[in-house]
């Protein structure tokens, strides 16, 4: 075999056709293998997930984010016994099958609502069978609204029509069901895509502490100042969040921080809560 064709090799074995439309329940999908042996998902023309051979090895920076918060409660002692996971958007399942890798005793359900998208990427990428990582098939909100109260130590939010999360995960009732369905301690976790000038962090972050004691922004500078675009994620809980997470996110290779107190209570203010209550 030439180098090329060996370096071009998949380590992933039973990936779908690369760089082509693929069919998927709302759509279409396309697999791009990049040099290093991982590969990006678009779905709809929007990337999605990019899943690396190493499955603790996250290239989407939020998700690394996301990884290091969950670990810190994991390991903090929050989530005793076995920890419950549920995750609102799956995509690839990117930080899914991370956190199975890291947290093996952990038991994740994911839901999606496009289901043949969920029956290849389970193929495509070797995913964790249940009891481990389940997967559902249903709309996030609706899914949401059923679970029953205190189920879950971590929830996360990783929902996208288009570029956009939509309005029933953002609004004031999102934010109670994920504080009902969240058991003692429990950490909500949520991807916010914000476009500079919209002021959907600020609307954000100001839902979230209606409902929650402790919400916090990780963030890169100039996404938490309102520059430019950028992924932050939402942290919100009844207790208050572990002390070394900003000392941890000092090891990513961006440069992003947990806002101070002073910058989330300021966003609060600037913001309006969504939804009625």
């Amino acid at each position: 075999m030439a180098r090329r064709d060996r370096e071009r090799r998949p380590a992933f074995s039973q990936l779908g056709p690369l760089d082509s439309p693929i069919p998927i329940s709302t759509g279409t999908a396309r697999l791009t293998l990049e040099s290093d042996g991982s590969v990006l998902l678009d779905v709809n023309g929007v990337p999605s997930s990019h899943l690396h051979p190493d499955p603790e090895h996250l290239v989407f920076e939020y998700m690394r984010w996301m990884l290091l918060v969950i670990d810190r409660h994991l390991e903090g002692g929050r989530g005793e016994g076995t920890p419950q996971l549920a995750h609102l958007g799956g995509g690839g399942c990117s930080l899914p099958r991370a956190i199975a890798s890291r947290h093996p005793r952990a038991r994740q359900i994911v839901v999606e609502i496009d289901e043949l998208l969920a029956q290849q990427v389970r193929t495509w990428f070797a995913l964790p069978r249940s009891p481990q990582l389940r997967v559902r098939i249903e709309d996030a909100s609706s899914a949401l609204a059923s679970w029953r109260e205190d189920r879950f130590d971590v929830l996360v939010r990783d929902v996208f029509a288009g570029d956009r999360t939509p309005e029933e995960l953002t609004c004031l009732a999102a934010a109670e069901h994920a504080d009902r369905v969240l058991r003692e301690g429990g950490l909500y976790l949520a991807n916010c895509a914000a476009p500079p000038g919209s002021g959907l962090m600020a609307d954000e972050v100001a839902t979230l502490s209606a409902v929650f004691a402790h919400v916090g922004v990780i963030a890169e500078p100039a996404h938490l100042s309102g520059k430019r675009r950028g992924n932050c994620v939402l942290l919100a809980s009844q207790h208050p969040l572990h002390e070394m997470i900003d000392r941890d996110l000092r090891s990513d290779a961006v440069s992003v921080r947990l806002a101070r107190t002073a910058q989330v209570e300021a966003l609060a203010r600037a913001g309006r809560v969504l939804g009625p209550r």
